[in-house]
């Protein structure tokens, strides 16, 4: 089963930068800039810490942080569910 997660990071330099970039953009249903919205099951999870522990040093910040099953949306947003690893537009 997936969860929802809110995966921020701060990289000190711009080459790692680039790599944690490149990769949490291609696990991530969205975000802005470096705060990325990604589902992930226990493997997963596992998986995406290995490769950040890989990509950074201790300078680096990364955190990733449950979002809440049911959020609070404001103005025309609404939350968007994520099934069986597909998103139909």
């Amino acid at each position: 089963m997936r969860k929802e997660f809110l995966i921020c990071y701060d990289i000190c330099d711009p080459k790692r930068l680039s790599k944690v970039r490149k990769y949490l953009y291609s696990l991530a249903l969205g975000g802005q800039k470096s705060a990325l919205h990604v589902p992930l099951n226990r493997a997963e999870m596992q998986v995406v810490i290995k490769n950040i522990k890989s990509l950074t040093k201790p300078e680096d910040h990364v955190h990733i942080i449950p979002i809440n099953p049911n959020p609070v949306c404001f103005g025309k947003s609404d939350y968007l569910k994520f099934e069986d690893g597909a998103i139909i537009l």
